[in-house]
């Protein structure tokens, strides 16, 4: 079974066959929008069941692959699907949506390369030990997500785009769901994310798969 968590700590869950990650949303969205109402503000700092990190992630796995191992240095091929988790669980990105919208078109795998800032820090550090086949949800704030603003103390370049670092929302409707929520000022909404990995492959650098 697949858990996604609501803000109050909820779950609902859903079989492995709705992992065509859009049947999640419309659900979802009902019980965050209960919880929210009574969500206490530092609920992002200990979701049941999820393991921490000192960087702020928070991850669980799902599924447990068998294939090889990701480690830095590795191209990763992967699929996912993101939440606003912390403002009504809306989703940015699907990989089947939300019937006849502009989710509900098939699209090809994602990919990296583990440790060279093609993506955000949470993905980064959240693939790392996944296997092939495996399924890992990750947690996290805006301090290891999207550079939305930049900061030029830190050399972190504003990328409201999100062309430089990725996942990237495939539709319009993602990624203005996703802006809008990151550009809000201060603590106007919550910016804690959602992010269901399913890692489809591991290539190892000098092997048969060439980047």
């Amino acid at each position: 079974m697949l858990f996604l968590l609501c803000s109050a700590g909820a779950a609902f869950e859903v079989s492995r066959r709705d992992l065509a990650f859009g049947a999640l949303a419309p659900a979802n969205a009902a019980l965050v929008h209960e919880a929210n109402a009574v969500r206490p503000p530092d609920f992002v700092n200990a979701q049941p069941g999820f393991e921490r990190t000192s960087s702020g992630l928070q991850w669980k796995d799902r599924a447990i692959g068998s294939g090889k191992e990701a480690t830095i240095g590795d191209r990763v091929v992967y699929e996912w699907e993101g939440y606003t988790l912390g403002y009504f669980g809306r989703p940015f990105e699907a990989k089947t949506g939300v019937k006849g919208g502009d989710f509900a078109r098939d699209r090809d795998y994602d990919r990296f390369v583990v440790g060279k800032g093609e993506v955000i820090p949470a993905l980064e550090e959240g693939v790392l030990g996944m296997r092939e086949g495996g399924i890992r949800q990750l947690v996290f704030g805006p301090e290891i997500g999207y550079p939305m603003l930049g900061d030029e103390k830190l050399g972190v370049i504003a990328d409201p785009s999100h062309d430089r670092v990725g996942p990237k929302p495939e539709s319009f409707s993602g990624m203005r769901a996703l802006n809008f929520v990151l550009s809000s000022k201060g603590d106007a909404l919550d910016k804690t994310l959602l992010i269901n990995v399913r890692l489809v492959r591991v290539d190892k650098p000098g092997g048969s798969k060439k980047f």
